[in-house]
């Protein structure tokens, strides 16, 4: 069975978690779904690229996270959450082509 691409796992982990956490209204189970998915961009990034890598690229993932927050003021939640993603999951492919 084909391993499952690390920019579809951040994407489901950055989208999917703030879905739960605005359908549910549950904060932390968003932040579960954040973190589950999270965890297995880093082990396919670890089995893939490396450990630095994966290290670097789950800092981008939790950093887009974080940087989602704020710019959700400017310009909106979900656009700034797509935004994050987006770029969060171009990162991811350019580091499994590498």
């Amino acid at each position: 069975m084909a391993a499952v691409p690390s920019a579809v796992l951040t994407t489901a982990g950055l989208i999917g978690g703030y879905s739960v956490a605005r359908a549910t209204g549950n904060r932390p189970l968003g932040g579960a779904v954040l973190a589950g998915f999270g965890a297995a961009a880093f082990e396919t990034w670890r089995r893939g690229p490396g450990l630095g890598t994966a290290l670097a690229l789950t800092g981008v993932y939790v950093g887009a996270f974080g940087l989602s927050h704020p710019l959700a003021k400017r310009i909106g939640a979900w656009p700034a959450v797509l935004g994050v993603t987006a770029a969060t999951a171009a990162l991811a492919v350019a580091a499994e082509r590498d």
